[in-house]
């Protein structure tokens, strides 16, 4: 990553939202802005945990090993994003890594900064503390998914959560382009099948294509599909 002057607006990412107003001089301070190419790391699973990142500009992918040489993405993240949080724990490594899906600015705060930062705000602490329970209850509703629900189920989820997360622009496609090899770790396929399923949905009318870029045609459908158990 590379070190850039540019100074964020203190007022955009989950951090300077929620503090006081007093603390966003300190932030100034400590505060260090990163650019991130598409493709390159923020940091990997297995890093030493240094400090915290926030997304200012761009996205990004957070994601874990699945198996010798699979990955299943756990979560996107957009501009004002939190990053890393899960480097809090007792552990010092990072269990996920992050990687921009796009050209990307980061704001990094060191640990200890960001430590203090949580004593003093209660209500971001409070705020990241509900951010933690969402994140489990949600983890633990994909490990369930992963198992009981259907892949053509998984893979409508995985759309209509991204537009849900991203919404659609002028063109009514989702708002962000992914690879199809990471919207198959996104919804825990392989490759291969979701190739085949995403051809099917689309000769069913449940999606179009416009280049790279997806677009729902019968959210419904998607949905039914989400309530289909494997057998």
């Amino acid at each position: 990553m590379k070190t850039i002057s540019k100074a964020c607006d203190l007022k955009s990412c989950f951090l300077c939202k929620l503090c006081l107003k007093d603390w966003l001089p300190a932030i100034e301070v400590h505060k260090k802005n990163f650019f991130v190419k598409k493709g390159q790391p923020v940091f990997k699973e297995g890093d030493p945990v240094k400090g915290i990142y926030f997304v200012y500009e761009g996205s990004a992918k957070v994601y874990k090993k699945w198996g010798a040489e699979k990955d299943l993405i756990i979560r996107f993240a957009k501009k004002g994003d939190i990053l890393g949080h899960l480097g809090l724990g007792e552990q010092s490594f990072y269990p996920v890594s992050t990687t921009a899906l796009e050209p990307s600015i980061v704001c990094y705060i060191d640990m200890g900064f960001f430590e203090s930062t949580l004593m003093i705000n209660t209500q971001l602490t409070y705020k990241l503390m509900r951010f933690f329970a969402n994140e489990l209850q949600q983890s633990e509703k994909r490990m369930r998914d992963l198992v009981h629900m259907s892949v053509k189920g998984r893979i409508a989820q995985a759309l209509l959560a991204l537009k849900n997360q991203f919404g659609v622009n002028e063109n009514g496609c989702i708002n962000i382009e992914l690879s199809r090899q990471d919207l198959a770790s996104y919804a825990g396929v392989v490759y291969e099948t979701l190739f085949r399923i995403i051809n099917e949905f689309i000769s069913n009318g449940f999606i179009a294509l416009k280049g790279k870029s997806i677009v729902i045609t019968n959210e419904e459908m998607l949905l039914k599909l989400t309530s289909e158990n494997d057998l």
